[in-house]
């Protein structure tokens, strides 16, 4: 009988099963991310409890999964693989069936941090095997099929929730989440391998400390900032201590002998411009998954469902170009891909900052699933051009910082457009009221002007990602290079290095 534990050459085995069963993980548990905001009306009437309440069942997901994520490069240093997914996988469905049996409100807030402490160790973990099973030539590939449950999941999430609410329990949310992670866990039992070596090391219990207060307390300041203002004392005070955390974070991080999240990583340039481009990328595509919800079901008066629908086309898109680009990338490169990719994004996103109360489902449809194809262009290529130039010692380091940053971008991105369109649509909704505008009709034409501004903004955002992407190139791994140099002061003089 094989020993499943043991350490595997990633080249003699069957790279197939091994990233279907993590991309399957990580499928349940972004598009699970994505399920609650549209259930949460219903959570309140029958659970009892007020909107600050319900909000945490999402804000302690998201805060959860934020601080794990830096921590992550550590565990997949220490533990192998198998051991790992296993482990996160089982965690999930732990809190999956919380979630959905829980009888109040309390219960089902554990189950979502139980939820959340096994899906901060999927994306990072994914990423970091793929790189280590594929050589550079094929991963454009694999990161393709990665990307299909990353963006397809969340474009799905509302579509199901939407349908699931009107006609059934909030609770079949978990229900059907369920049997397919306790599944997911069978057969990584039965299937995966161990495929990234580990090495011992003590965790560094001050750096857990410092990074769970600086990363958590920059996401908790800026996921409150949209609604309680950037003046509150709450987001003021979590902002600035997160801040000081983060920085003294940071510079433990690069005076100790061994980091638990190595911001070295940075040094390497095409690493540090393809993170800046996924960032700005992040936030530009929260935005239509924010704002067009609240102008489809607040303004044009848009069932959950019908709005979720409005999303589908762009998410089978994105799941069928995914792949797709992800082959591209491996012939020609990130740099064609993000261009485009990036321009279609700037356009369309312009053409949703000129909505009206006459707007058609068609015409919102149609730009959304053109934007789709622009994002699916740019998000995993750019990703993997710049995972591509670490050495292999900084990958789960460069996997971690990559989701950790992603995630921060996601609650930055938010919080900056729900500002915009809030504080816009107030003063919209002022100047047309002192024209003679009668109130309600001022408040949705305001509202619509604020949510017009918000994508502008989000348009800047994507622009600025457009103009970073001239400076992609094709740079070769960093093991290449410190190999040829070692090589090069090692050859005894006069004796000729060989050539090829």
């Amino acid at each position: 009988m094989k020993d499943r534990s043991a350490y595997v050459d990633p080249q003699t085995l069957k790279r197939g099963p091994i990233v279907a069963i993590l991309v399957l993980g990580a499928f349940v548990a972004i598009l699970n991310q994505t399920l609650m905001n549209i259930a949460l009306p219903k959570m309140m009437v029958d659970l009892d409890i007020q909107e600050n309440s319900a909000q945490w069942l999402t804000t302690a997901f998201m805060l959860v999964n934020g601080i794990l994520i830096p921590i992550t490069a550590f565990f997949m240093e220490r533990f192998t693989t198998r051991k790992l997914f296993i482990t996160a996988m089982s965690l999930f469905a732990i809190g999956t069936l919380i979630c959905g049996v829980g009888p109040e409100f309390t219960t089902i807030l554990i189950g979502r941090i139980v939820q959340a402490a096994g899906a901060g160790i999927m994306m990072p973990l994914l990423f970091n095997t793929v790189l280590s099973l594929y050589p550079i030539e094929k991963r454009g590939s694999a990161m393709g099929v990665i990307g299909l449950a990353m963006m397809f999941a969340p474009a799905i999430g509302p579509t199901l929730s939407g349908f699931i609410v009107e006609h059934a329990s909030w609770r079949w949310l978990f229900f059907i989440i369920l049997p397919i992670a306790i599944i997911d866990v069978i057969l990584a039992v039965l299937v995966l391998r161990n495929v990234t070596k580990t090495q011992k090391s003590t965790v560094d219990v001050l750096s857990v400390i410092l990074s769970t207060v600086g990363f958590g307390g920059l996401l908790y300041g800026f996921s409150v900032a949209g609604d309680k203002g950037w003046g509150s004392a709450p987001v003021i005070s979590t902002l600035t201590v997160g801040g000081i955390a983060l920085l003294i974070f940071i510079i433990r991080q690069l005076t100790i002998k061994k980091p638990m999240l190595e911001f070295r990583v940075f040094k390497y340039w095409m690493f540090s411009l393809s993170t800046t481009i996924n960032v700005v990328i992040t936030m530009a595509m929260f935005a239509a998954m924010l704002l067009i919800p609240i102008f489809t079901q607040n303004m044009l008066g848009y069932s959950p469902l019908k709005s979720g629908l409005l999303l589908l086309p762009g998410a089978l898109v994105s799941a069928i170009m995914s792949p797709i680009t992800g082959k591209l990338f491996d012939k020609i490169g990130a740099r064609p891909l993000a261009l485009i990719g990036l321009l279609i994004t700037t356009i369309t996103t312009y053409f949703l900052s000129t909505l009206s109360i006459d707007t058609t489902y068609t015409y919102m449809m149609t730009v959304y699933t053109f934007r789709m194809v622009g994002v699916s262009m740019v998000m995993m290529p750019i990703m993997t051009a710049g995972l591509n130039q670490l050495p292999k010692r900084y990958y789960a380091h460069g996997t971690a910082m990559a989701n950790t940053l992603r995630q921060m971008a996601g609650a930055i991105g938010t919080a900056l457009l729900v500002t915009v369109f809030s504080t816009q649509s107030k003063e919209h909704v002022t100047d047309l009221m002192t024209t003679g505008t009668p109130q309600q009709q001022a408040t949705l034409l305001g509202s619509i002007e604020g949510i017009n501004d918000a994508f502008w903004i989000a348009t800047i955002i994507a622009a600025v990602g457009f103009l970073l992407s001239f400076f992609l190139r094709k740079v070769r791994p960093a093991d290449e290079i410190e190999q040829e140099q070692s090589t090069a002061t090692t050859t005894p003089v006069g004796k000729p290095t060989e050539t090829h």
